[in-house]
């Protein structure tokens, strides 16, 4: 398995002498407000269904995630979430050449390694908030077959307006473009950002259930494709890759569209009201800067007294998992990567935070600035 994930709360508990559960795992993206409680309890009410084999291709799941999003369904499939369509695509495709645009997720990269397929980078910079350079990105997407795309993005948090996404895959009519938008959800007004209803030829949206519904462990991913590259996609799918709870979970999702609606409506404003909170407490008392973000997660610029390695070790000290994002192409130490929680869990990060830059205040620079 190629690695380049974040934290390991086990790892951490075994270290620490503790249980998992003590941990506060402000490293992985998922919905502080989640799992909704109606769902665990569908869930706890259908576990009878483990005893049987789900379906081999998902297709009811897959019927009732595309009427919900007004898509066809011959255009979907389902997988044991998106991580294994990610996987999936070069393999099925078989680009010359791949490019990423990044700092983003390791596993687009992986993917195409693993597929033996050249990948490139195009790196959005810490100086320009990460907001993509459009042109440029025109400039090197029209050399490469395949093109990976995260909106929002991993680990920056930068939002990209649909209107310039349409135009960029327009212009480029050669190239495959896979839009990941695990985590828009968590954007206000997500529906004016998604491409998931897009007819365009070259385009593939990739969505995850695991973010937004905090239901990492149940494997639920789908992508949306026009027919020429499902029809790649479909020799390569595995049957039962969506298990049996996983299938009975997207069942009651998309059977409660308003419920859920009214949760990450909630889930939107508790977080944006998190972020704004965490970012000006930070930058008044630390000098760590917090980049913009449409998602769950901040993206933070340590002092240059500090480094990743050090805050990491500092956090999980006290049992707190965030991201060092080093491992990051196109990152460094300077970097870490923070995944907001519960109200007190949010304070308690921000005052260990605090804590460390003022144990450090005048020390020489730990990494280039």
């Amino acid at each position: 398995m190629i690695g380049g994930h974040g934290g390991n709360i086990y790892q951490l508990a075994l270290r620490l002498g503790c249980r998992p559960a003590e941990i506060s795992d402000m490293s992985a993206n998922v919905n502080p407000l989640g799992p909704m409680p109606a769902l665990v309890d569908h869930l706890k009410g259908n576990l009878s269904v483990i005893a049987a084999l789900p379906e081999a291709d998902a297709g009811t799941v897959v019927a009732t995630f595309a009427q919900l999003h007004g898509i066809d369904p011959r255009l979907v499939m389902a997988g044991n979430g998106t991580t294994e369509l990610i996987y999936m695509i070069p393999r099925a495709l078989k680009p010359q050449e791949a490019l990423v645009v990044g700092p983003t997720y390791a596993d687009y990269r992986d993917a195409c390694a693993m597929n033996r397929v050249h990948c490139d980078h195009l790196i959005c910079r810490a100086e320009d908030d990460f907001v993509p350079d459009m042109q440029a990105l025109r400039s090197k997407a029209a050399a490469s077959d395949l093109v990976f795309f995260c909106n929002p993005n991993n680990p920056t948090g930068h939002l990209t307006r649909r209107s310039d996404l349409e135009e960029l895959c327009r212009r480029l009519p050669d190239t495959v473009f896979v839009i990941d938008e695990s985590y828009l959800p968590f954007a206000p007004n997500p529906a004016e950002y998604s491409m998931i209803a897009s007819e365009l030829p070259n385009v593939m949206v990739l969505n995850s259930m695991s973010k937004a519904f905090r239901i990492p462990g149940l494997r639920i991913g789908f992508v949306m494709a026009p027919p020429i590259l499902l029809a790649k996609l479909t020799p390569f799918a595995l049957p039962w890759s969506v298990n049996s709870l996983a299938q009975a979970a997207v069942q009651w999702l998309m059977a409660h569209p308003e419920q859920i609606e009214d949760f990450l409506a909630s889930s939107r404003h508790m977080l944006e009201g998190e972020k704004s909170r965490m970012a000006t407490c930070l930058h008044r008392q630390t000098g760590i800067r917090c980049f913009p973000s449409s998602t769950s997660f901040l993206l933070m610029r340590l002092p240059a007294e500090l480094d990743a390695p050090t805050v990491w070790d500092h956090m999980a000290n006290h049992r707190i998992l965030i991201r060092d994002c080093a491992n990051f192409v196109g990152l460094s130490e300077a970097f870490v990567r923070l995944s907001l929680k519960s109200v007190p869990e949010n304070c308690r990060a921000a005052e260990l935070l605090v804590q460390l830059c003022r144990h450090f205040p005048g020390k020489a620079p730990r990494h280039g600035r």
